[in-house]
């Protein structure tokens, strides 16, 4: 097996190798980090590097299988890198802000101490723009991260450098977070596995954990990756007043879905689509239809009011007070980007119209709630664009989709409807490329808090089509 091999390896391969003495943590550790020096001058996906540490926690790992009776995590020695904006115990969380750039934390968020409990080795921390406030990912403090695929176009974002530093194997696991596609907009555009779970499935830290369109959750390369992930960090927490009571154990192979209904939609009734997604995703539906699935086109009745009423506005209260807050003392320190949004914000005519998403989220469920009803699971892209470009200006506003005019943060993606609908769960997996070499991808809609169907029809259509980076041909050139 060659370093670059190693590198790619999926987490549930990584462990069946250690259980047997066929690889060590620390082989698998260096392998990474040598990659990591290498590439991410290329595509500056990573924020802080742990190597040192890593390299003794995998070495303490090593020692775990070496000795025979001793216990071992469920992903003991297995290379993690966590987004920074999850707090980590003793390490400086920047959430891409110069404004953060000496914060400490004492505590580990909940999801990333469970990770940590079970034996993942911390290898560096990924880039994400400053307040996770966009689709894009470059900050000041940071600078620009760009996709391993093409690098003149982004990885997306706000989770840009988990989904950049998996596709460019430069780390086995990583963490994002997602309130209106933060893990599923980068997962698509770098054609990796990105998982939005039920609110409150995984538990998080404060305040995001009682913000009920915000979630935590895997990114990966492989479905059986970001099931074995779930399976360690879903269920109840004594400290997240949130997290569900249920804990939901996850399928990690392939099964039968021959019978299964599901729905589909290209554009949500709404959404400029560009070519390229368009082919990838009905591709996509052809391959559920081989193994059985039946398979409805259906008619949401979404319009653009989902835009108008729904998360866009909500963000700017949400991200905008936040962005409000630190304009007085430290705007010399803020993107231009958080800037506008601090601007636009100020000018929302108050906490009286905060009802707006929340009926615009209902009168969705009105119309997908009995198609979920009749359906085990409802498809669309992920993106309508593969991606824009790695310096995008999310506040352009001669931005297209398709030749259409589009709203240059929120208009190239078709994620942030299913956080207005939080409850229900949701993966991204890849559906393809398009001719930039930029990979698509696509979203599988499940029943509210239904997480493992959703898991099953993700693992047969990945076995399906034979996975994802199994070869050199597979893998970005980078």
């Amino acid at each position: 097996m060659t370093n670059d091999d190693l590198c790619y390896l999926s987490a549930t391969e990584a462990l069946k190798l250690f259980r047997k003495r066929k690889l060590s943590p620390v082989e698998l550790a260096k392998a990474l980090i040598a990659r990591s020096e290498k590439v991410n001058p290329k595509i500056n996906c990573l924020a802080d590097r742990y190597f040192d540490e890593a390299i003794a926690q995998a070495k303490a790992s090593e020692a775990r299988y070496m000795k025979r009776g001793t216990k071992t995590g469920a992903l003991d020695g297995v290379p993690l890198a966590v987004k920074d904006a999850q707090r980590v115990a003793g390490k400086r969380t920047t959430q891409g802000s110069l404004i953060f750039k000496d914060w400490v934390d004492e505590h580990s968020d909940p999801m990333i101490a469970r990770l940590q409990q079970a034996g993942a080795v911390i290898l560096a921390r990924t880039t994400t723009p400053e307040f996770c406030l966009s689709g894009i990912t470059a900050s000041r403090i940071w600078g620009v991260t760009r996709n391993p695929w093409n690098t003149e176009w982004g990885p997306g974002g706000s989770s840009g450098g988990s989904g950049a530093a998996l596709a460019a194997g430069m780390i086995t696991l990583a963490t994002g977070t997602d309130i209106g596609g933060s893990i599923r907009i980068p997962a698509a555009a770098c054609g990796v596995v990105g998982y939005k779970p039920p609110h409150g499935r995984n538990p998080d830290g404060p305040p995001a954990n009682f913000d009920r369109f915000n979630h935590c959750g895997p990114m990966t390369r492989t479905v059986a990756d970001a099931a074995l992930m779930q399976n360690v960090t879903s269920g109840p927490h004594p400290l997240d007043h949130d997290s569900l009571r249920q804990k939901v154990k996850l399928p990690t192979e392939a099964a039968s879905i021959k019978g299964m209904k599901i729905a589909y939609s290209v554009d949500l009734g709404y959404v400029p689509v560009e070519p390229a997604v368009r082919k990838n995703m009905l591709a996509a539906i052809e391959v559920f239809r081989k193994l059985g699935a039946k398979v409805e086109e259906v008619d949401l009745g979404w319009t653009a009011d989902v835009e108008k009423n729904g998360l866009h506005w909500y963000n700017l209260m949400h991200f905008g007070r936040q962005t409000i807050w630190h304009l007085k003392d430290s705007k010399h320190l803020m993107t231009d980007y958080a800037i506008k949004f601090a601007e636009v914000a100020q000018k929302l005519t108050g906490p009286e119209d905060v009802h707006k998403p929340w009926a615009q989220a209902h009168a969705m469920y009105q119309t997908l709630g009995p198609v979920l009803a009749s359906h085990d699971l409802f498809i669309c892209p992920t993106n309508n664009a593969p991606s824009v470009k790695a310096e995008h200006d999310p506040w352009d506003e001669s931005f297209t989709v398709n030749g259409q005019k589009a709203d240059p943060e929120f208009g190239w993606v078709m994620t942030h409807q299913f956080n207005m609908l939080h409850n229900c769960p949701v993966l991204s997996v890849p559906s393809g490329h398009a001719k930039t070499q930029v990979p698509t991808g696509i979203q599988l809609v499940g029943r509210t808090w239904d997480d493992v169907k959703v898991f099953r029809a993700a693992l047969a259509y990945e076995k399906a089509v034979g996975g994802w980076y199994g070869s050199k041909k597979d893998r970005p050139r980078l």
